[in-house]
């Protein structure tokens, strides 16, 4: 594989950490009323998020968490270092299981870039569902990002033309018996070959009603879906993208 800068590549593609961090914090505050301050960013790769959050004013602390000792590391010399020393002291990272219990309790958890897919089986989304209920602070909020459509039920791949490189996302299958699909991020720098299996990923693909279930029996008071924004405003498209909150 040619030496790219994946983690750069990728979060240029597919991440907007500093408009996420106004934009949960939007979204918490018209939900509870009030403003949240402690994040917790689950999956959390090179937890730009996290960086984000701390920026927003001197009260807001966030606790990232990932498996990946190669991301936390990535985020720590080229996210983290570019903040002030004060806003470095409210941010914490750990390489860690999202199932295992513990930590600071959060007013917000985020489970962004459909990680959370990784879980299979019900009774594992249902077990981490659980967790994020009894960490978070009492009228805390789980945000989840969620993707679906006609198109996922088979083979597809998406281009999107950067500046300086090309991202695709390809769905190379689809087991319509076990709902699992096999994913990849491929980039083709200006000027290179195109680099292929960046990231990948075997998933299971729920759907928006499986996911309020689980939420509910893990015992969430209640949950919303945001469509592009607009809660309850559900359009018909081949692929498309939706926002899940739900509240302890």
């Amino acid at each position: 594989m040619a030496i790219i800068d994946k983690y750069a590549l990728y979060a240029k593609a597919v991440q907007t950490p500093a408009a996420d961090a106004r934009f949960f914090r939007h979204l918490y505050r018209d939900l509870r009323g009030r403003a949240p301050k402690r994040l917790r960013e689950d999956f959390c790769g090179t937890f730009g998020v996290c960086c984000e959050w701390v920026k927003l004013g001197p009260g807001q602390t966030a606790h990232g968490r990932d498996l990946s000792e190669e991301a936390l590391r990535y985020g720590r010399e080229r996210n983290l270092s570019k903040l002030t020393p004060g806003q470095r002291r409210r941010v914490a990272v750990t390489r860690q299981d999202v199932l295992e219990p513990g930590g600071p309790s959060p007013d917000l958890i985020l489970a962004q870039n459909f990680s959370y897919n990784v879980f299979t089986k019900r009774e594992a989304l249902k077990a981490y569902f659980v967790n994020c209920r009894k960490s978070l602070r009492r009228g805390g909020v789980l945000a989840l990002d969620i993707f679906g459509g006609a198109g996922t039920l088979k083979r597809n791949v998406e281009r999107t033309d950067n500046r300086n490189f090309v991202f695709y996302w390809e769905q190379s299958g689809f087991d319509p018996v076990t709902h699992e699909a096999s994913c990849a991020i491929h980039f083709k720098p200006k000027g290179r070959k195109k680099v292929k299996d960046v990231f990948t990923y075997r998933w299971r693909l729920w759907t928006i009603p499986e996911v309020r279930e689980l939420l509910a029996e893990a015992g969430f008071r209640t949950s919303h879906v945001y469509w592009e924004g607009l809660r309850g405003k559900a359009r018909l498209e081949r692929v498309w993208i939706a926002l899940i909150l739900a509240e302890k």
